[in-house]
């Protein structure tokens, strides 16, 4: 890959750029900016290829270029304060929590659906309300399923503190979540 070889890169992005996205949009919490994001990695992995070292792995380097990328795009969005007008709620309210149309198909159990739609904008939100780098360890440990060393070497902290980060990160999710699931939740280790 290093040499160039576009074969490689394009078998790089087929392997990983679903799992970046799911990490942007944990962060951005924005599709087309999800999408945005994991672009500028890829196209930041293909003209810095020749510096990855091979000191870790593949996903720890392209997962530390797409968090920075999403911190810095979060940055820019806090800095820019614009106020975003939603033209799809504003017609007909009619759309679920995250954008979508609530599903129609034939012989999907609606209870569950709206069940599993509550659920996850609970969940969205208790994310939201936690701060950025509690928010960062929740979506790289619960979501990607890095481990304790993939995360200090993404995050760039000592292993000790991503623990402690992801126990802190997770007692407030189980606070923000109590009320939703009536105290039935309980922080594992």
């Amino acid at each position: 890959m290093q040499a160039g070889d576009r074969d490689a890169f394009r078998e790089l992005f087929e392997k990983y750029h679903r799992r970046a996205f799911a990490v942007s949009l944990g962060v951005v919490k924005n599709k087309q900016d999800a999408m945005d994001v994991v672009q500028d990695a890829f196209i930041k992995v293909h003209h810095h290829i020749q510096n990855f070292q091979g000191s870790s792995s593949f996903y720890t380097w392209l997962y530390r270029i797409v968090m920075n990328l999403s911190i810095d795009h979060i940055r820019r969005v806090k800095r820019k304060k614009a106020v975003d007008y939603d033209d799809a709620v504003a017609r007909d309210g009619q759309v679920a929590g995250d954008g979508a149309l609530l599903p129609t198909i034939h012989g999907s159990n609606p209870s569950k659906t709206l069940l599993r739609q509550e659920l996850s904008d609970a969940i969205r939100a208790a994310l939201e309300t936690l701060p950025e780098y509690h928010r960062e360890v929740i979506v790289l440990r619960e979501v990607e399923g890095l481990s304790y060393e993939e995360m200090a070497t993404v995050l760039d902290v000592p292993k000790g503190t991503i623990m402690s980060r992801l126990f802190h990160a997770r007692r407030k999710m189980q606070e923000q979540l109590s009320e939703y699931l009536q105290g039935d939740l309980e922080v594992r280790e």
